[in-house]
């Protein structure tokens, strides 16, 4: 118990907890746990006084009706039953504001003044100045980006999914509110029955007593001759009305109220809108990573397209050395083994092409997906070679305290361990009275002509209590479940946070070791041409064999694929870095600077609900 009790303070969740049973207080057996046996005393001696206490007030108000209706002249007791009445609903209306179970507290974020990444090796690339922007893929000034990124938004249909799984819970969220309303019901019957008076008044011997009072040498027959048979007759006739079949007409209305003295209702109403707010930050974090997808994908798609036109050129630089070898074979100043080596080399940077289109039309495909439209759809917007997007000068990564309020998956681990602490309330509220009030009222009569008459009228009201006395050891057990969910979502919570943390920082190194890789291959491309010019030159002028001139190409070949292909991941760097900032699901994110941004586009599925987008 007090290693969870630690893990519930390292996850920053400390809480004030009442009601019968604390958090370091679980029940336990008696044969495990001493303290168990003096927990059910305590908490019998608090129902104790609460009944104690209930029963002086109402005697309190019961002996002030008898006084007052002495004074008023009205006979003992008048009154009473309305003044009895006032005392209760007074009682249930203090005991209303009673909400056992623990109270939640949001955890505290982790104070951490800098990123490690950044405060051992400072970036001039990044700024912790300011929060980075919800709309980031305006940073790349690319404009089919951002139209790709707002047709996604409101046509992805895993997103329009999740949109409708934040409907379903908030309808949940209504019902567990409704628990604390009174219910109307309305009613109407027909019957026609048949009570079996006959068999009863046989079995009684009802016939041969009147059988007997009708014989003349009856008492009445005695007093009077033929008054005992005309007696007799008379009451055989009415029994015989009585053990006819009756018609009975009703209707009316009833009403129930659960007053929800100790908060069960109430904690479930809170435990239905912590999941609800749940399911809401479930599906910002599903938005974060579609957006993070669309940007990573049209990346690949400008990334093979740029690709494609180095590779190009390299086979036209291919092409003109294996020009270059035919000319000199033919003027008898080179060999065949030159030209079949020329046009080897031709023939394999031709090779690499159908690959790169491979890569531009698999991504084109998945791109059209990510929109909610058919695999091609998009080929007419992204066909056309484009370059790659420019990387912002500078990157806004804000201070890793303001990171558990702007990632999505933290606020829904948070909204989560928030249910699990309502839970715990509702658990302990079951070991507490329930209290309801429940009534009727209409009209019942025998014939339907009646049934406007209010001499037909009927009511009944009154409270009812329910007390669980033996439940075979369920309720210690749905409240242990429940305090065992609670601190797993407090793990979990304190998980998701470190993850977090870790993938800003991963995304942090690999954007600054990726960006110095790139500038080293930019020179190893400058230098590269030099030497291909320098081999051409003097194997034009035979100092060199064309093998010096293969081998510089070669070289020169890889560098460019390689400078291509670290644009593209020091991009897809930088998206990372943002979907680890958790930008791009809020229209209004804190920032210690102004920043300037439009709504995100409303999801499809919440246009056809007519509902707002959930925030």
């Amino acid at each position: 118990m007090r290693r969870m009790k630690l893990w519930l303070q390292v996850a920053g969740d400390r809480r004030s907890r009442t009601g019968p049973l604390s958090w370091p207080d679980m029940p336990r057996p008696p044969a495990t746990d001493p303290e168990y046996a003096a927990q059910v005393v305590a908490g019998r001696d608090r129902l104790h006084k609460l009944y104690t206490a209930w029963e002086r007030i109402l005697g309190f108000f019961a002996r002030r009706s008898r006084t007052c209706a002495h004074h008023d002249g009205n006979r003992p007791g008048q009154g009473g039953p309305l003044l009895a009445t006032t005392a209760v609903a007074s009682v249930l209306l203090t005991l209303s504001a009673c909400t056992v179970g623990p109270d939640f507290l949001r955890p505290k974020p982790p104070d951490i003044p800098a990123w490690h990444d950044t405060s051992l090796r400072p970036n001039s690339a990044v700024s912790l100045q300011t929060n980075p922007d919800p709309r980031w893929w305006d940073q790349f000034k690319d404009p089919v980006l951002t139209s790709l990124v707002e047709q996604a938004i409101s046509g992805n249909l895993d997103l329009q999914q999740a949109v409708l799984r934040v409907v379903q819970a908030q309808q949940g969220e209504v019902t567990a509110r409704s628990g604390g309303l009174p219910s109307v019901g309305a009613s109407g019957s027909f019957t026609r029955e048949q009570l079996g008076l006959r068999g009863l008044l046989l079995s009684q011997g009802a016939y041969g007593q009147l059988n007997a009072l009708a014989d003349q040498n009856s008492p009445l027959n005695r007093i009077s001759p033929g008054l005992g048979t005309r007696t007799a007759d008379s009451l055989r006739g009415a029994l015989n009305d009585f053990s006819q079949p009756v018609n009975l007409y009703q209707y009316g209305l009833n009403a129930s109220w659960e007053l929800d003295l100790f908060g069960r209702v109430r904690r479930a109403k809170e435990q239905a809108g912590a999941q609800t707010e749940a399911q809401i930050e479930a599906t910002n974090d599903a938005l974060v990573m579609l957006e993070g997808q669309v940007a990573q994908a049209y990346v690949t798609v400008r990334g093979a397209q740029a690709l494609t036109r180095s590779q190009q050129q390299n086979v036209r630089i291919a092409r003109e050395a294996l020009n270059l070898t035919t000319l000199r074979q033919r003027q008898g100043l080179g060999t065949d083994l030159d030209v079949e080596q020329a046009r080897t080399q031709v023939a394999n940077n031709e090779a690499l092409l159908p690959g790169y289109e491979k890569q531009a039309e698999q991504a084109m495909n998945r791109l059209s997906v990510l929109v909610g439209r058919p695999p091609g759809a998009l080929e007419p917007m992204l066909a056309p070679v484009a370059r790659l997007p420019v990387i912002p000068g500078l990157i806004d990564v804000g201070v890793p305290s303001t990171l558990a309020r702007r990632r999505p998956d933290i606020r829904q681990a948070e909204a989560v361990l928030h249910a699990a602490t309502a839970n715990v309330g509702v658990a302990t509220a079951s070991f507490y009275p329930d209290v309801s009030l429940t009534g009727s009222v209409g009209l019942r009569a025998t014939d339907a002509a009646f049934l406007t008459n209010w001499a037909s009228a009927f009511y009944a009201f009154g409270p009812s209590v329910s007390l669980p006395v033996f439940q075979g050891g369920r309720l210690t057990a749905n409240l242990r479940l429940a305090r065992a969910q609670e601190a797993q979502a407090a793990l979990a919570y304190r998980s998701t946070v470190l993850n977090a943390l870790r993938e800003v920082e991963d995304a942090l190194v690999a954007y600054r070791t990726d960006r110095a890789a790139r500038e080293k291959l930019a020179v190893a491309v400058r230098s590269g041409e030099r030497s291909v010019y320098l081999a051409r030159d003097a194997y034009e002028h035979g100092l060199q064999d064309f093998l010096t001139v293969l081998d510089a190409q070669r070289t020169l070949t890889a560098s460019r694929q390689q400078l291509v292909q670290a644009d593209q991941l020091l991009i897809n760097d930088v998206v990372t870095l943002y979907t680890a900032l958790g930008g791009g699901w809020q229209d209004n994110a804190a920032t210690t600077g102004p920043v300037e941004q439009a709504p995100p586009p409303v999801p499809a599925a919440l246009d056809a609900l007519g509902a707002k987008v959930p925030r």
